[in-house]
């Protein structure tokens, strides 16, 4: 205690007197000797700081940078996109990047405006009319949608489709856990929602259906036809989507979603070692009252002039937490920031170039990959810019390989997906070029 607390003896004689404590030991004698440490924390010796410096400048060489030293085919809910020097340039702006959540409306109107420009993107993505911020990423995004809507609806089961990201429906377990709310999955045969058990299982107690399109697997969902089947119902729909495929695919605003969730980390984020992401959460206007975390309006003020202001939002989310909507508080501002300047450079026409660019070179990688003796296609269907395949060998022995080359493979799906044992996930963004999608090519080709 004494090597890490700055306080002299004295200065420690005086708080034990102060709190009726003879010896530092009395603070813990409430706690079972049995579970105190009979010796001293096995620790190294303290460094000066010139010696720690150097010791976390070797330890930092140990990582290797995917984007700069390896060809990365990984994917599966963390992207490697390229990121525009302008975001960098703009996020570490002292203004954003020491900002916190923006209570003080006077003194944070940029922080304000870059949250509500982020909520109006979302919202054209997804063509949906309300959006927030300050989810944490897709995952809590996608579980605080699916308990809202039961909330909303009054009903306590929510159906969940298999392909929806694995870690994500880990998530959704884990919130429902201390609620009365069940969690029911429908099976995705064909690596797609199984549209005839889904209506089956459609009953009166059902508030909400997740669906994620294009989905884990990288398979574009009928949304369509989803969506008809669930609106005839009186659950709420729930799509979890990837931004950048909305600059192809229809936005599930306009096949019937209530909600729209999903993971912003694609635009303007790196993958950061897997984090930190941003979510995103959006919905139709009759539910904006009911949306989790926090909602940035703009509004005038006494002048007439414009600004930006929190809105919506109860005091029950700071200071009543039981009959808050969520306890979600977290401020993902920066990362939202850059996912809107990203956006913003881009342009329309630009994501949709980017999203073209997805779904070509996927498709390349995955015609080449399927020639080859010894690999086979697993599920059939259009996909967007992820896939799966078996290969002859093991996913741990063909990733094992590719990375002594410099190349990072992709998912072992068994690892989630017992029945898909041998299968991989691979990812295949703009990032890619022809070339190293021909050496990935080239080495399963020969890996033995």
């Amino acid at each position: 205690m004494a090597g890490f607390v700055p306080h002299t003896d004295a200065d420690r004689a005086a708080m034990l007197k102060a709190v009726g404590a003879d010896r530092m030991d009395d603070l813990f004698r409430d706690v079972p000797g049995d579970m105190l440490l009979q010796q001293p924390l096995d620790l190294p010796a303290p460094l000066s700081e010139m010696e720690l410096a150097t010791h976390m400048r070797l330890l930092a060489a140990q990582n290797k940078p995917a984007a700069e030293e390896y060809s990365c085919f990984l994917g599966a809910g963390t992207y490697d996109h390229y990121v525009p020097s302008v975001v960098q340039h703009l996020v570490q702006r002292s203004e954003f990047y020491t900002a916190y959540t923006p209570y003080q409306p006077e003194i944070s109107q940029g922080t304000l405006q870059a949250v509500f420009e982020f909520q109006s993107m979302i919202c054209e993505l997804t063509g949906m009319e309300a959006a927030n911020a300050s989810m944490y990423d897709g995952a809590t995004a996608t579980a605080e949608g699916a308990v809202m809507a039961c909330r909303v609806t009054g009903k306590n089961k929510i159906l969940v489709s298999a392909a929806l990201h694995p870690e994500y429906r880990q998530v959704l377990n884990t919130y429902t856990a201390g609620l009365s709310v069940t969690v029911e999955e429908i099976p995705a045969p064909q690596g797609r929602t199984a549209l005839e058990t889904l209506e089956r299982n459609l009953g009166p107690d059902v508030g909400c259906v997740v669906v994620q399109n294009p989905n884990f697997f990288g398979i574009i969902e009928d949304g369509p036809i989803l969506g008809e089947v669930v609106n005839q119902s009186k659950a709420l729909f729930l799509v979890c989507a990837d931004p950048v495929s909305l600059g192809l695919l229809k936005p599930p605003g306009e096949y019937g979603a209530d909600i729209v969730t999903g993971d912003a980390q694609a635009m303007g984020n790196s993958m950061f070692y897997g984090g930190p992401h941003v979510g995103f959460f959006a919905v139709t206007g009759r539910y904006v009252r009911k949306m989790p975390g926090r909602v940035v309006g703009r509004t005038t003020d006494g002048e007439g002039k414009r600004g930006f202001v929190l809105t919506l939002q109860a005091r029950e989310q700071h200071i009543r937490r039981e009959k808050a909507t969520s306890n979600i508080c977290s401020n993902q501002a920066l990362c939202a920031l850059a996912a809107t300047i990203h956006l913003s450079y881009l342009g329309k026409n630009g994501l949709k170039k980017l999203a073209e660019l997805c779904l070509a070179k996927a498709r390349y990688a995955y015609q080449q990959l399927v020639r080859l003796d010894g690999v086979e296609p697993v599920f059939e269907g259009s996909f967007f810019k992820e896939f799966v395949i078996k290969p002859r060998l093991s996913p741990a022995k063909v990733n094992s390989y590719l990375l002594e080359h410099g190349i990072i493979g992709g998912l072992d799906l068994g690892r989630f997906y017992p029945e898909l044992s041998g299968g991989m996930l691979f990812c295949v963004t703009e990032t890619r070029s022809r070339q190293e999608i021909d050496c990935l090519v080239g080495r399963m080709g020969v890996c033995k």
